[in-house]
């Protein structure tokens, strides 16, 4: 068994419907088997994947996210959302886009983001009189925000299997985060005028905004205390993951001060059942990417790429294609694990920036949450909203183009993602 037979029998094994740690491990083992290596192989390229240091930060953040529900921050955080930009066109539609983009600087996970505000921001909705399958879609599109605003867990996950430096991929996602925002929300005030949707009767009063606000400010301020650390070079973004479960330890305690014993306990359950599943993916596909690499897949199709051409922006748009229709059947972690180190050396030899194209993979693959058939951010949501996917879908439909023009924006122009990570360098 070669290195391509390996890919054929992860793709026919997933396709038949194994999970997808099965579909990538049996294979492996066959292979190991069959070219007589020693199976302690197993164990030992397994353990090596999560003996690292970055990876610690993945259940840390998940931890964030379910400590935030338990302590009731997201309602918090929805409330100031809703006084702030209620009044647009859109209303409660706005106040979803944007009250994702404050969870997303402490969840740094769509599904957590969904799981954790979606909730609240779908009942809202609903009572206000908007249909739920698009109050269903519009907190599955903005949930994709917490993936490439700092901090992130796909991003996370890149840095560690392709060795670019996890700080400046979360920076580099700060102007593409406030972009997919800024395009979510034109979108949804254009649909608002068109649909006649209700929104506020008037803009907050200063003293309004400011009882909301302060409230909500030790959430809101979270972000702001992560980038900050992040650009003095306070925090590693393992730091940056304790930090913030502190500091919502901490603001639960001070402040809000309902986050129960029972509630921390759960909190812990729900990380460490998540944590589990994402870290055993991450160790198998350490040892189909060992595999790959032995077998020099990534040379052929660098040799296969630059073949074709070595203009980066064309071998740009054939790994966009190649992604949106990769994220249409793998799961986000998965599709990192297995595709990021097969596309990026070919990708980088030919001019592509690192940490560029770290921003292209992960939106690409937070694009594919959003399609069938897997579409994991769509089956939570419809489950959220008691709704069915085909519903969701047809509401899904005019926010694919918010999308895809960020997706094109931070493919052919890589400024917005780099100049940050550059400002940090004093470069």
């Amino acid at each position: 068994m070669d290195g391509p037979l390996v890919i054929i029998a992860f793709l026919a094994l997933f396709v038949l419907g194994f999970p997808v740690v099965l579909a990538i491990g049996v294979p492996c083992i066959a292979y190991i088997l069959a070219k007589d290596l020693p199976i302690d192989l197993v164990a030992q390229r397994t353990l090596y994947a999560l003996d690292s240091f970055p990876l610690v930060a993945v259940p840390v953040f998940l931890f964030v996210g379910s400590l935030m529900n338990s302590a009731g921050i997201s309602r918090y955080i929805y409330r100031f959302a809703d006084t702030a930009v209620g009044r647009l066109p859109g209303g409660l539609a706005q106040v979803n886009i944007f009250g994702s983009l404050v969870f997303a600087g402490m969840s740094g996970s769509a599904l957590a983001d969904i799981g954790g505000i979606g909730r609240i921001e779908i009942d809202a909705m609903r009572k206000k009189g908007f249909s739920v399958p698009f109050a269903a879609a519009v907190t599955s599109s903005s949930a994709v925000v917490g993936p490439i605003f700092p901090p992130s867990i796909p991003l996370i996950i890149y840095g560690t299997v392709t060795g670019v430096s996890v700080i400046q991929l979360l920076l580099g996602g700060i102007v593409p985060g406030l972009i997919c925002v800024a395009m979510l929300m034109l979108m949804t005030g254009w649909l608002a005028v068109r649909r006649g949707y209700p929104r506020a009767a008037r803009w907050p009063t200063p003293a309004e905004l400011w009882r909301d606000f302060k409230p909500a400010f030790p959430a809101i301020a979270a972000p702001v205390i992560l980038i900050v650390g992040m650009l003095a070079g306070f925090f590693t973004p393992t730091e940056i993951a304790a930090v913030t479960v502190a500091y919502a330890m901490l603001i639960s305690g001070l402040f809000y001060r309902e986050l129960t014993w029972q509630g921390l306990l759960e909190a812990a359950y729900e990380t460490i059942l998540a944590s589990a599943g994402i870290l055993l993916i991450v160790a198998v596909a350490a040892l189909f990417g060992w595999i790959l690499s032995v077998e020099q897949v990534p040379q052929r199709l660098t040799a296969v790429l630059l073949s074709i051409s070595k203009d980066p922006y064309v071998l740009l748009l054939l790994v966009n294609v190649l992604l949106l229709l990769v994220g249409m059947f793998l799961d986000s972690t998965t599709a990192i694990l297995v595709i990021a180190p097969i596309i990026a050396k070919p990708l980088v030899m030919a001019g592509v920036d690192p940490v560029h194209l770290g921003m292209v993979v992960v939106f690409n693959l937070m694009i594919g949450l959003l399609t069938p058939p897997m579409g994991l951010a769509l089956f939570l949501v419809a489950d959220i909203a008691k709704v069915t996917m085909k519903e969701v879908l047809r509401e899904m439909a005019p926010y694919y183009v918010p999308l895809v023009v960020t997706l094109l924006l931070i493919t052919y122009v890589p400024e917005l993602t780099t100049w940050i990570p550059r400002l940090a360098l004093g470069r």
